[in-house]
């Protein structure tokens, strides 16, 4: 079994109750509708002789009961397979959604999917992957309907079976052509919609650039360009369900027909009562049910090809985590011979080796491009080396537990993502913590002055919050000292405060945090001189480990920052 199908099978059994349930309560609906034939037909031949036309009549007190088993049956299955699409949907996002966040922006670089394709398969591919549980569920009750009705034919009078039998290859052929060209149509249609997403979200990330430039008819066209193609796949997979949809609108009636003259017939000649020519058409409609399932038939299909979109998201590997605990420190952090790949052909770090004493402050420099965020990447172990180790007061970080790392080690970045629905949520995100605490992280970032001037304070909504840029690197930077970390990397987090406040709070950081190590991505000659070590890089290697007074003295060091 392909592992798409086996995390297909997953999904279906995500709620394993309700879909025993889905299963019973279907069960009892196609009992009674098979039963309810043979029972009205026995009430039409009682009404006819004369022997049972009152309500308490045992064929209408049949009839009357079965009739409410196929309503209750309906019911109770129209209700659990609403369960069973909604956990099934759940069980596959939250696999996904789980997955992608696991491995980390850095390996998400190396998927051979956009982000709008992520998100259209996220969003749109679990959900028809999801609503294969009661397709299956009816198609394999709608197949056992059609036995039991060919078999109650077959009763009836055997001509009656054979008549139903003669039309049924047929079916079977048209069926399984159907499901074979439904599965490459709506594939092809659905790799066209992610890169309509991925236009299209490329497009509103960049609506200010769009209209600085004048560019719109221009984008709305890149942006529409898949449009004729998805058009053409979208015709050709509606066009193969209307051909199995008008087949079966031919066949279908024309069985059923050729069965209800063979009951006639037999009728006439006194073989089979009046009853019986009922009973015969009803059965003869239940026994078309598996081709009358067209619309299950497109939801396997569809559900088949939009896992396999799915799974193309779960081959990314996932860094393992640890089970150890950090052992007690300051935040000595070592790197020892680390390479970073960028691609399968090259390499971002190149044999990073680094004694980081516990307490110091680091400066990382570098032109763009020269390995800097990935080396703060990899020293909280945000990613993993390719090669190498990356370890913190002795212990190899990929031995530790993920909750252990993230209270070591704190992150501000460049552009933070304030997540949660105010400002404090922003600042404690991830953390339980109190007010008190928040304010206090809020003033070392010295941005504490800043909320407060809102009209709701620390509770104004983030959507509705007026921040600048430095103010959004502020609130990141309070998001990241709150855990009180012993090891604080700063990827360029700072860049958008101007030098009077980022000296602010690099004192206030000190000040609280002391003897914490901090590792700081800067292009700020200035930030680099306030540190105590300097590692400048070069194109993915370490150039020279120093002071910046001492480096001050090359050159090309100075040069660099005048570039940055």
């Amino acid at each position: 079994m392909h592992p798409a199908d086996q995390l297909l099978r997953r999904a279906v059994f995500a709620n394993r109750a309700w879909l025993i349930g889905l299963a019973l309560a279907a069960a009892l609906a196609a009992g009674a509708s098979l039963l309810l034939p043979a029972v009205t037909a026995r009430a039409v031949d009682a009404a006819i002789s004369g022997t049972g036309t009152g309500f308490g009549s045992p064929a209408v007190i049949a009839f009357l009961v079965v009739a409410v088993a196929l309503v209750i049956g309906d019911t109770i299955a129209e209700f659990a397979q609403a369960r069973c699409v909604a956990d099934s949907i759940a069980f596959l996002r939250r696999r996904v959604i789980t997955h992608v966040v696991t491995v980390g922006p850095y390996a998400r670089k190396h998927m051979s999917v956009s982000v709008g394709d992520m998100i259209s398969r996220v969003t749109t591919d679990a959900a028809e992957a999801g609503a294969l549980a009661p397709g299956i569920v009816q198609l394999a009750l709608g197949t056992v309907t059609s036995l039991g009705a060919i078999i109650a034919l077959t009763l009836l009078h055997w001509s009656l079976g054979v008549v139903f039998v003669l039309g049924v290859p047929l079916s079977v052929l048209l069926a399984r052509a159907y499901l074979r060209d439904t599965g490459e149509h709506l594939s092809a249609y659905q790799v066209l919609l992610g890169d309509l997403s991925t236009r299209l979200t490329d497009a509103i990330n960049g609506w200010r650039t769009i209209r600085a430039s004048g560019s719109q008819r221009r984008e709305l066209e890149r942006v529409l360009a898949p449009l004729p193609a998805l058009h053409t796949a979208g015709a050709a997979l509606w066009r193969s369900q209307a051909r199995l949809v008008w087949s079966a609108a031919l066949l279908g009636p024309a069985v059923e027909i050729a069965v209800v003259v063979t009951a006639g017939i037999e009728v006439a000649a006194g073989v089979l009562s009046v009853g019986s020519l009922l009973a015969a058409a009803g059965y003869a409609v239940l026994g078309m049910v598996f081709l009358n399932q067209a619309s299950l038939l497109t939801r396997i299909g569809r559900s088949r090809a939009c896992a396999h979109r799915l799974y193309e998201l779960l081959t990314t590997t996932v860094p393992r985590s640890g089970v150890a605990l950090l052992t007690q420190g300051n935040g000595h952090l070592e790197l020892s011979s680390v390479w970073v790949r960028n691609s399968d052909e090259d390499f971002t770090l190149r044999g990073i080796s680094l004694d980081v004493p516990a307490g110091a402050t680091v400066a990382v420099v570098g032109q763009s491009g020269s390995g800097k965020s990935a080396l703060a990447a990899v020293s909280g172990r945000l990613r993993s080396p390719d090669v190498g180790q990356v370890s913190l007061d002795g212990r190899d970080l990929a031995q530790v537990t993920g909750t252990e790392l993230r209270a070591a080690v704190g992150y501000a970045f460049e552009r933070p993502v304030l997540l949660g629905d105010t400002i404090a949520e922003a600042i404690s995100y991830g953390v339980p913590v109190s007010m008190r605490q928040i304010a206090k992280a809020a003033k070392i970032a010295q941005v504490d002055e800043v909320i407060s001037r809102l009209p709701d304070g620390y509770e104004t909504p983030l959507r509705v919050a007026p921040l600048s840029g430095g103010e959004a690197q502020r609130i990141g930077l309070a998001r990241a000292v709150l855990r009180e970390p012993r090891l604080l990397v700063l990827d360029d987090a700072t860049a958008s405060l101007d030098t009077v406040t980022e000296a602010a709070v690099g004192m206030a950081l000190t000040n609280a945090l002391p003897g914490r190590t901090r590792v700081v991505v800067t292009h700020r000659a200035a930030v680099a001189a306030r540190a105590d070590l300097v590692v400048w890089l070069v194109r993915g290697r370490v150039h020279a480990v120093d002071s910046h007074k001492q480096l001050w003295r090359d050159s090309a060091y100075r040069a660099m920052f005048s570039q940055n």
